[in-house]
């Protein structure tokens, strides 16, 4: 009986992949295929074989691993156990990523800890590398906004005193932990150029020393960063910064620069040549600079911003410096998009692989969002639709673009034009 039942199963997938392929919507792999299908395989292999990091590995290889962590940040599991049950659940859809099966809970446990989070790291740049260019189809040569990038940091709290946090210590004497991402935004592209993980008692300066721009860009940072010495470099290597001005930085006023009226009647309060620093300490450095004072009539506040260029006008600095909000908006989004609250394992290491692969699987959803071209998504719609169907055997282009009809026609297909035959002898 149960030789005649699998038999009819069988017969059933069969003639289903069979009716399915005669339709647009549908196709032979499920949702979740057709996104690792933006990572060449031979880009995997490349980076295993650069980090060795399948040495000593007899089953859970790296591309495994690779998959088993993106199936945890697009189903946003909590733990372990519902991660190694839900692969389980599917293991006859993860035979058509070539997984042959779902690791165990130790198994997963001992790669976290081991296999070093710098693949992952190294996954994440090439697939930026790779598909940086289909980001932005509408993006026009000449825009300022093409060379412009924001650096920022944001802090993940970690209930485990794994990583040293910041903040009050407890009665009990412990605290909690927390990792720091150091990043630096493409604003066109909305991914990060540039991303850097460390405890998160790590100043933001440490990411200062880590970038390399062309010359021609444009970066723009928060107060938070002031070492003179990189302004100073940035500006040889002819990098405009913007930044805001602490209110008890020192400087010294060079020049009083004369401000038109359109700039005024856009918010400019004054133009000036400066020179920054006080010079009394060994390491402190004087800088040239430019201090630009504005009021925002949205916020009704007054700013006082800081720049190295002496050409682009007052209003346009001030424009740049309000497009951070990009990176704030992409923190916020990663938080609530992937679980990065209960991490899958304690080490520094499990913390890193598993927020490499939540920028991964957040690259590849934009990259969908941008190639589904007839119908415009909010990213939290699809994202959560991708969540919802990421087994599902459709069509995913073709199921974007009008996701109604195809669910219509896939029930249509499964019950009227197909039969079960059952036979229980």
């Amino acid at each position: 009986m149960l030789l005649l039942l699998s038999f009819d199963i069988f017969v059933l997938h069969h003639k289903t992949t069979k009716a399915m392929s005669k339709n647009i919507f549908f196709t032979g792999q499920p949702v979740l295929t057709q996104l690792i299908d933006f990572i060449p395989r031979n880009l995997i292999e490349k980076c295993t074989k650069r980090h060795q990091s399948d040495h000593y590995c007899k089953t859970f290889k790296s591309y495994d691993h690779l998959i088993t962590m993106l199936f945890a940040s697009y189903h946003q599991c909590n733990g372990l156990r519902e991660l190694t049950t839900g692969m389980q659940a599917w293991q006859d859809r993860l035979l058509h990523i070539g997984i042959m099966q779902y690791p165990r809970k130790s198994t997963l446990s001992d790669a976290n800890s081991r296999r070093t989070h710098k693949f992952f790291e190294d996954i994440y740049y090439s697939l930026f590398r790779l598909h940086r260019t289909k980001f932005s189809p509408d993006s026009r040569p000449g825009r300022l906004e093409n060379r412009l990038y924001v650096m920022d940091s944001s802090t993940f709290d970690l209930f485990a005193d794994v990583m040293q946090g910041v903040g009050a210590i407890k009665e009990n004497g412990k605290r909690k932990g927390g990792v720091k991402a150091h990043m630096m935004i493409d604003y066109i592209h909305q991914l990060p150029a540039i991303c850097y993980f460390s405890e998160a008692r790590e100043n933001d300066r440490i990411l200062m020393d880590k970038i390399q721009l062309p010359s021609g860009s444009i970066l723009v940072f928060d107060k938070g960063y002031v070492k003179h010495s990189q302004w100073q470099r940035w500006t040889e290597k002819n990098i405009i910064w913007t930044t805001r001005m602490n209110d008890n930085a020192s400087y010294e006023l060079i020049q009083e620069m004369p401000i038109s009226d359109a700039q005024r009647a856009k918010g400019v309060l004054s133009d000036q040549m400066v020179l920054l620093g006080r010079g009394t300490g060994p390491t402190t450095e004087i800088i040239p600079a430019r201090r630009i004072g504005f009021f925002d009539k949205e916020k009704n506040r007054e700013f006082t911003f800081l720049t190295n260029s002496e050409r682009l006008s007052p209003a346009t600095i001030a424009g740049f410096y309000k497009k951070r909000w990009k990176i704030e908006n992409y923190f916020k989004s990663l938080k609530q998009n992937f679980q990065l609250r209960y991490f899958l394992g304690d080490s520094p290491n499990a913390i890193f692989i598993q927020l490499w692969c939540a920028l991964i699987a957040d690259m590849l959803i934009k990259l969908v969002m941008t190639l589904a071209t007839k119908k415009k998504w909010a990213y939290a719609n699809l994202r959560a639709l991708i969540r919802m169907h990421l087994g599902t055997y459709v069509n995913l282009m073709a199921f974007l673009n009008s996701p109604e009809k195809a669910l219509r026609s896939r029930i249509k297909y499964m019950t009227g034009q197909l039969k079960f035959n059952f036979n229980p002898i």
